[in-house]
């Protein structure tokens, strides 16, 4: 299965990633663990990520889909992956495209939309900065994430759903829950 997880900041993309890739046997493919592992690292990649990431902006498409593609090339993809953090613009999805094409295959199967409460979302995001004591989720860093959030990765949601492969999804609840939602919305429930 070839899967995009779409969602705000805070939505439980990760968590939820985490649980598929088991269920659905294919690797989970998170951009913003790439960055922060970089940025852990201290390599040239991680510095400019972590520029953006401080100001609550994406890290640019240049940079985020050369990462993706060479990603995507993996052995472990090549039967399937799942997509968590990208892409994030209608510019990354044309990419994507692009990048799956070129390879010989359709393109993504289904993109999934986790859809949340704004006001939960920035509770999950202050919560999860304390435990994990992350720069990029201060609370004005959070709103600023919303608000480009809506400005850039919400048209996703049309392009995808215009081609029919667009599953809503209630992220709100238990973990389990919410992966036994998604895992039916794919026919795999």
């Amino acid at each position: 299965m070839r899967l995009v997880l779409l969602g705000p900041p805070g939505a439980g993309k990760g968590t939820q990633a985490a649980r598929l890739a088991v269920e659905l046997d294919v690797p989970a493919i998170s951009t913003g663990d790439i960055f922060r592992a970089n940025v852990s690292e201290g390599t040239e990649l991680g510095r400019t990520a972590k520029s953006y990431m401080d100001e609550g902006e994406y890290v640019p498409d240049e940079v985020t889909n050369a990462m993706v593609r060479e990603r995507l090339q993996a052995d472990d993809a090549a039967d399937g992956f799942l997509l968590d953090g990208y892409p994030r613009t209608t510019a990354q999805v044309r990419e994507l495209d692009a990048m799956l094409s070129g390879t010989g295959v359709e393109g993504v199967e289904a993109v999934v939309l986790l859809t949340v409460d704004t006001e939960e979302v920035v509770k999950r995001l202050a919560q999860r900065s304390e435990e994990q004591h992350r720069s990029d989720d201060g609370e004005a860093v959070q709103r600023h994430r919303l608000e480009v959030y809506e400005a850039q990765t919400a048209p996703l949601v049309d392009v995808y759903d215009r081609r029919g492969l667009l599953r809503r999804v209630d992220g709100m609840g238990a973990v389990p829950e919410v992966t036994a939602r998604v895992l039916a919305a794919l026919g795999r429930g």
